[in-house]
């Protein structure tokens, strides 16, 4: 197989679907979300099945508990794949939406429409609810989708794309609208990062390797977010029984995600109070405690952490844990070791919640509330496709809006420049 000419061929059929589904209503792109959760719905026992083939070559390859995790469909997160449809069908469509609308002194009027940004390339690892995520989003906003998804999941996001492209070209939407790259050759990715002009944008999802990768590679400008080192602080203000609270679910509710924390930090003050029922409450979850000197001080049975450790995505049960003096002490550690992703401090004192929440450069800033809450279903925004620690577009959970640009429109009466 001629690899660059496949991937090409490929590229130009879904650009031929974004000039077409561009043109689609805000009625006929939801009738087809919620025709592609039902067709969801009703193949979930097809699914489960193509995936046992995916969860089988993953173990052989012995790939790690946490990528299992997230490679893994069952009957719940079936359902929750097609909710996430029927939620995005639900959404405001933002395509042709007019703001910023201002007359000129020449009574020209001037503002803006939001349009679909074209065509996006999704390269992803593990998770088959990425396809229909995805192609969701891509959808209502207008976007076509060409699709890339690692080959521990080849017969999963096989058989997803399968069922979406079939109920999208009974409705009438261009079948290159989405396109599926199902060869597992790294070189069909490198060949996808070439064809500037064709995709417009690359959303990488997946490791920090991958989407290093992805971005030294890409000709295509690329949103990312390189890993997910979370902290959470709680401070000498917290209710300690929701810090407890908060914390394990960061922690322990699903460690494999990128969201999840990874370091906790405590102040001094509450150290000795807070940290042996916290850690003891750990251990019993099977978390590996990784703590400062301090900590092993209140606790010393838990292993010593080294620096390095505070830099680490664990995307497992082991958590760093560090006693610091003060919350600026907790802010100076996130600005030196996290990864502005997701970060959140437990506190009753209003003044310190505003603080963090103007100081803590991070995609999202949290106040009483779990890092695993930083998610685009979780903020409303149906699915999302990624979460981005970028300055620039988009930031944070992207949902429909943030796969949409805008352009500027003129409404004249013959105005001329002078």
């Amino acid at each position: 197989m001629d690899i660059k000419q496949f991937v090409f061929d490929k590229a130009i059929e879904a650009r031929k679907g974004a000039r077409s589904l561009a043109k689609a209503s805000s009625e006929q792109k939801n009738t087809v979300l919620l025709k592609m959760a039902e067709a969801l719905r009703e193949n979930s026992k097809k699914l489960i099945s193509e995936n046992k083939k995916d969860i089988e070559f993953a173990t052989n390859k012995g790939l790690s508990r946490a990528m299992i995790d997230r490679l893994t469909l069952n009957e719940k997160r079936v359902t929750e794949m097609a909710d996430g449809l029927v939620e995005v069908a639900q959404l405001p469509d933002p395509v042709g939406e007019i703001t910023k609308m201002r007359q000129r002194p020449n009574k020209m009027s001037v503002g803006r429409m939001r349009v679909p940004i074209g065509l996006i390339g999704i390269i992803y690892e593990a998770r088959p609810n990425v396809t229909a995520d995805a192609t969701s989003l891509c959808l209502k906003s207008g976007n076509a989708v060409i699709l890339r998804g690692g080959s521990e999941a080849i017969n999963s996001n096989r058989a997803i794309v399968n069922i979406l492209r079939k109920v999208a070209n009974a409705e009438g939407i261009h079948e290159g609208a989405i396109t599926f790259i199902d060869i597992p050759d790294r070189e069909a990715v490198l060949e996808m990062l070439k064809l500037e002009g064709i995709i417009d944008l690359i959303i990488p999802r997946g490791g920090e390797g991958l989407i290093r990768a992805v971005t030294e590679n890409s000709r295509i400008p690329v949103l990312k977010h390189y890993k997910g080192v979370c902290h959470v602080f709680v401070d000498k203000d917290a209710d300690l029984l929701m810090a407890e609270d908060i914390c394990f679910n960061a922690k322990v509710q699903r460690p494999g995600t990128c969201n999840s924390m990874e370091t906790m930090l405590v102040d001094k003050a509450i150290a000795g109070k807070f940290l042996p029922r916290m850690i003891k409450r750990f251990e019993k979850a099977g978390v590996k405690i990784k703590g400062c000197k301090k900590t092993l001080s209140f606790c010393p049975r838990v292993a010593d952490a080294k620096d390095e450790d505070f830099y680490s995505e664990y995307l497992d049960l082991t958590l760093n844990v560090k006693v610091v003096t003060d919350m600026d002490n907790a802010m100076d550690h996130i600005a030196k070791y996290g990864s502005a992703h997701s970060d959140a401090i437990v506190t009753e004192n209003y003044n310190k919640a505003m603080r963090f929440l103007k100081e803590v450069d991070s995609s999202a800033v949290l106040v009483n509330a779990s890092t695993r809450l930083n998610d685009g279903h979780q903020f409303g925004l149906g699915a999302e496709i990624g979460i981005s620690t970028d300055k620039i577009h988009a930031r944070g959970p992207m949902g429909l809006e943030e796969l949409t640009c805008t352009k500027f429109i003129v409404f004249g009466s013959g105005q001329l420049r002078e």
